[in-house]
């Protein structure tokens, strides 16, 4: 099994649309904090789940289990300690045992996180892809879009 991530920042439409279809995946799992604001342009909320529908013909899942508390994030903007980031974070998924409110067929059948960080090394999207994976018990490819 596959699961991809992609982030949006620094890309533009075509390129982002490109990857996702190109990833052979059925579901695009939005792990945003927000995902809703005007920032997020082209992949807000409402229309990503338009565009992924008409352009690319995947779905469109919400999953705000794996996103950050808002507390997590200002304490990493504030401080710049992504060790510390990583760590509550880590601990927070685990305490929301995300792994048991994510249907295994959404993995199966492909699945790519999305989140807004150009790279994932330092975003959230990169640690619960590696806790998904480390939870499946199939051997788990890990791919950033």
């Amino acid at each position: 099994m596959i699961i991809y991530t992609i982030g949006f920042t620094q890309r533009s439409a075509e390129e982002f649309f490109k990857a996702l279809r190109s990833s052979g995946a059925k579901h695009v799992l939005d792990i945003r904090l927000n995902n809703k604001s005007q920032l997020a342009g082209f992949t807000k909320q409402d229309n990503l789940r338009y565009f992924l529908k008409q352009l690319v013909n995947m779905e469109y899942h919400e999953v705000p289990i794996l996103a950050p508390e808002r507390a997590i994030l200002k304490e990493y903007r504030k401080t710049g300690d992504w060790s510390k980031y990583e760590r509550d974070y880590l601990k927070l998924i685990r305490q929301r045992q995300v792994e048991k409110h994510i249907a295994s067929a959404l993995l199966e059948e492909g699945a790519v996180l999305l989140c807004s960080e150009a790279k994932s090394i330092h975003c959230h999207r990169r640690l619960a892809v590696e806790y998904l994976a480390q939870m499946n018990p199939t051997d788990t490819k890990i791919v950033h879009l």
